[in-house]
């Protein structure tokens, strides 16, 4: 699960699309860049993401599973980055 994206569905931050960077257990910690960083992610249960079938780059994906230090802006760019996918989805379906 590690490096795929998920979106909350549960709490003040609903809707809100983070990059899973690490699990421990029943719980899981994401990261989205601006409010959330690689120091400090959010822990959230794994009951409360939607996680989304898609990772992040080969590269990030590699810093991640292999304990690099992963910066902020890196997380920001795929999170952006996978937002305008996905609005090119639902943007091209309709």
């Amino acid at each position: 699960m590690i490096g795929q994206f998920a979106v909350s569905k549960a709490g003040h931050d609903k809707g809100v699309l983070y990059v899973v960077i690490s699990q421990e257990g029943e719980y899981v910690f994401l990261c989205d860049g601006r409010m959330k960083t690689p120091d400090k992610p959010k822990k959230k249960k794994k009951k409360h993401i939607q996680p989304v079938n898609k990772t992040v780059n080969e590269e990030l994906l590699q810093k991640l599973r292999t304990g690099v230090k992963v910066y902020p802006e890196e997380i920001r760019y795929a999170v952006k980055q996978q937002k305008n996918s996905l609005l090119e989805e639902v943007y091209v379906k309709e």
